[in-house]
């Protein structure tokens, strides 16, 4: 199936311009962008007038199954939120549940302009079968926490999804390693899961230096901070990327630049969880690649990536005093290519290369907003919004057209969350 989508603003590689073109697909792939050359023959035509073309945004970070918590426990302490709210409330998850829950996030990307996620979560057959008919793309790992020897399992767990999972779904899924936090997993515990990715070869995903509680027990457990901590046990040694980092010290930054781990920045999930400001500008000055994410929708509340670009720019402006750090290309970036190169996908995705996977955004600039037009790039981080994604394809395959879904039935999805959340929150009333 060849498509041509004509007419076009499209945004340049290096997000720092747009021009004018077509872009021609040739079934999983970009066959070109630009010029249409006169041996493409086209099985379909798209008039893309009065829309900008962008590659699919890439959430480097997020929990999408909860979704199902949204809105359950706002304006609450992280540590309060956390082990109050969300953990006892997650012991009640089934399977069915999960798979609910992250096909209402993937609408929600879908109709929002993100075509690849990082999960990190449990019930992964569910998540995985949920992302596989929704047509999206993602990196998935089995969350992995270790209190007592009874634990180990998870690490199998682990093994047994990379050996079922890890390609699948024509190659739009694929696989990492999961170790939640140091202080969830035991030193010995992120060893083996160090081990266990040098044998599978995949990225390892993991929550660092999130907040001030955890860097003070940190101090007091190990007389270092969570990022030198965990790269002493090697875990940083192989291709691995960090969510959040937030309270990272400049000597935290140097380990980062030299094992080469990429940070995930969550704007809106560390304001909404008071947990502060990552130093964003100085990873970048100190050589770290930082890509964006949303965190779960139980502490964003949304998966919004407009959001968290619109975010991340004003909020390094604001800390730094600087308004010319963190311009509106390098958002761009960070949430496009500097995704893919977290998740090891940067020879597929992220940018409009012919020969990469055809996952593309337009965006509908005929709204009040976009208008007048003095800069695209500079519109598309300070003033577009999650609404104004019109089309969405994923590996060349059309999954949200002229604002409709194409992928799956929407209208099922929120009548089977309705059947699914009573019991839900009555199994955990009796506990």
């Amino acid at each position: 199936m060849k498509t041509l989508i004509e007419n076009l603003q499209i945004l340049s590689e290096d997000c720092g311009s747009v021009g004018c073109g077509c872009i021609g697909i040739d079934g999983q792939e970009i066959a070109f962008v630009g010029e249409k050359p006169a041996d493409f023959v086209p099985d379909e035509i798209i008039d893309g007038s009065g829309k900008l073309a962008m590659p699919g945004l890439v959430n480097a970070h997020t929990h999408i199954a909860m979704s199902l918590m949204r809105g359950y426990a706002d304006d609450l302490a992280f540590w309060q939120w956390l082990n109050d709210k969300i953990l006892p409330l997650e012991e009640n998850l089934s399977g069915q549940m999960v798979y609910w829950g992250c096909a209402l996030s993937c609408a929600e990307m879908i109709a929002s302009g993100t075509t690849c996620f990082a999960d990190m979560y449990f019930f992964l057959d569910d998540v995985a079968n949920s992302v596989q008919d929704s047509g999206l793309r993602a990196s998935l790992c089995r969350g992995l926490t270790w209190f007592s020897p009874a634990d180990d399992f998870k690490l199998q767990e682990a093994r047994d999804f990379w050996q079922k999972w890890h390609g699948a779904a024509d190659g739009r899924i694929s696989t990492m390693l999961g170790p939640h936090a140091p202080y969830t997993c035991s030193g010995e515990f992120l060893q083996k899961v160090r081990e266990l990715q040098k044998e599978l070869q995949i990225p390892v995903h993991i929550h660092l230096s999130e907040s001030l509680d955890e860097m003070r027990k940190a101090s007091a457990d190990w007389g270092k901070t969570p990022i030198a901590y965990v790269a002493d046990l090697g875990l940083l040694d192989g291709k691995a990327m960090a969510a959040h980092c937030v309270q990272a010290t400049d000597a935290d930054l140097q380990i980062l630049a030299e094992k080469r781990t990429f940070v995930v920045h969550n704007p809106s999930s560390n304001l909404k969880l008071a947990n502060g400001f990552a130093p964003v500008q100085k990873m970048l000055d100190a050589g770290v690649g930082v890509a964006l994410g949303t965190d779960g929708p139980a502490s964003n509340n949304n998966q919004n990536m407009f959001e968290e670009m619109h975010l991340a720019a004003l909020i390094a402006k604001g800390v730094t005093g600087d308004p010319q750090v963190l311009p509106a290309s390098k958002i761009l970036q960070m949430a496009t290519i500097e995704g893919a190169k977290a998740l090891g996908l940067q020879d597929e995705i992220g940018s409009f290369v012919k020969g990469k996977q055809a996952d593309i955004v337009l965006l509908d600039l005929d709204k009040p907003h976009l208008y007048p037009a003095h800069d695209l790039v500079s519109l598309l981080v300070y003033s577009a919004q999650a609404s104004d994604v019109s089309d969405v394809w994923v590996a060349g395959r059309r999954l949200y057209a002229d604002g409709d879904f194409v992928s799956f039935d929407f209208a099922k999805i929120k009548a089977e969350i309705a059947k699914i959340l009573p019991e839900f929150l009555q199994r955990k009333e009796k506990k």
